[in-house]
């Protein structure tokens, strides 16, 4: 009797662990369902997603998604690590610029040429995902890098943003001698490498960072030196703040919103964040331009980025595509755009807030691609914003601009 009821119980443990085979397939559900990731950096936009993944759960019963977030900095360093083995984002949102480059130049990102939803987007507006003649990413934000102000404010004391180098001087004298900080400026994170931009619109060419790592032109010269020299004359006359070195986003953020300072040096994406503090303030966008009136070409800067994309070693690929399709759907990012005060790439879509409206008439207005996500190198790209905030500590332009250089010959060597 031992011996039969011996194969009796490995029939039965070979039968059971067939069955648990089968039920760990499929992104592991027993009935056969698929479990996608979707990974990103914007915690502020958690609640706004949940609710669209919700939406999408109810229309595809048989997907789930698992959303994970990153901070950013992590998200801007790690992405490609967690995407190398296809278990984690299938679905996942990269940064243009040097981040969209190493994760291109690793084979992460699925071809989405030709695909059915690269429709739903603004052909015009999602360049930025596209290399070599393919659509590898697709830009869902629409973000103007350039000072959010208090235009309640500006209204009060009869201000207007200005159309030159010495007019802008000006108006933060008189913001200063009103008592308010003129610039919120979060040097501790984002503010170098956000201000960088409108400083530099007009002082460089477009393209000027690929001649640089082509050996073309360098950072000790003029466009970037009289940059550097522009910093640090708003910073000598107190036009930024004394604690800017020290400070975060969030607490410039409350420096507008508590109208303790008139401008904050990040972007549009921020507008929200102040309205929520403060649903009293009116805002608006202005860039500093850099030069005389008559010799301005760009008025101020925008960018295409929370781009999505298609994890190439991912084993639910066409799910992933169809969780894009649903977020690019117009009645889906007109949600997302209302709920997160983000404008998007989507055409048709019906902006609601306050925020989203005060940054429309910056689609007509001429625009330059933000230059920072055009430094192709990430080393580089520090050192450009590392010679910023050195000459906010108090380091001479030449100086800073020289060791911000000697990174860029041992890149280009």
């Amino acid at each position: 009797m031992k011996k039969p009821l011996s194969l009796l119980l490995m029939l039965i443990l070979l039968v059971s662990s067939f069955l648990a085979g089968c039920s760990s397939s499929e992104s592991g559900s027993a009935d056969g369902s698929k479990e996608i990731s979707f990974i990103h950096w914007r915690g502020e936009d958690s609640e706004a997603f949940k609710e669209l993944i919700s939406r999408f759960e109810e229309e595809n019963t048989d997907i789930s998604v698992e959303m994970t977030v990153y901070p950013s900095e992590k998200y801007q360093s790690t992405a490609q690590t967690l995407l190398r083995d296809g278990s984690t984002g299938d679905v996942f949102t990269a940064f243009p610029g040097s981040q969209f480059e190493i994760i291109q130049k690793a084979g992460l990102f699925e071809d989405l040429t030709g695909e059915e939803l690269v429709g739903n987007f603004n052909e015009s507006l999602i360049d930025a995902g596209q290399s070599d003649g393919k659509q590898l990413a697709l830009p869902l934000q629409l973000v103007y890098n350039q000072p959010v102000y208090n235009k309640t404010l500006f209204d009060e004391l009869g201000l207007e943003p200005a159309d030159d180098w010495e007019g802008f001087l000006e108006l933060c004298q008189t913001l200063k001698d009103e008592g308010y900080t003129p610039i919120a400026f979060p040097g501790a994170d984002i503010g170098p490498g956000q201000m960088m931009n409108s400083m530099m619109m007009n002082n460089a060419p477009e393209g000027v960072f690929g001649d640089m790592m082509n050996g073309e032109t360098e950072l000790t010269d003029d466009w970037w030196v009289d940059t550097l020299a522009q910093f640090q004359e708003l910073m000598d006359k107190g036009y930024i703040g004394e604690d800017a070195l020290g400070m975060k986003h969030e607490g410039a953020i409350a420096q507008v919103a508590q109208e303790e300072a008139a401008m904050l040096a990040t972007g549009s994406y921020a507008m929200a964040n102040i309205k929520d503090l403060n649903p009293d303030l009116e805002l608006g966008l202005l860039a500093p331009i850099t030069v005389p009136a008559g010799e301005a070409e760009f008025e101020g800067v925008h960018t295409t980025t929370f781009m999505l994309a298609v994890n190439s070693q991912s084993e639910n690929k066409e799910e992933a595509k169809m969780f894009i399709d649903f977020l690019s759907q117009p009645e889906n990012a007109e949600y997302y755009a209302n709920e997160t005060g983000q404008a998007l790439t989507i055409p048709d879509v019906n902006y609601e807030s306050e925020s989203l409206k005060a940054t429309e008439e910056w689609m007509d207005k001429n625009t330059r691609f933000q230059p920072r996500y055009l430094i192709p190198d990430a080393d580089v790209e520090k050192a450009v914003i590392a010679s910023i905030q050195n000459v906010l500590s108090g380091a001479d332009p030449e100086t800073a601009a020289q060791e911000a250089q000697e990174i860029v010959n041992q890149k280009i060597q």
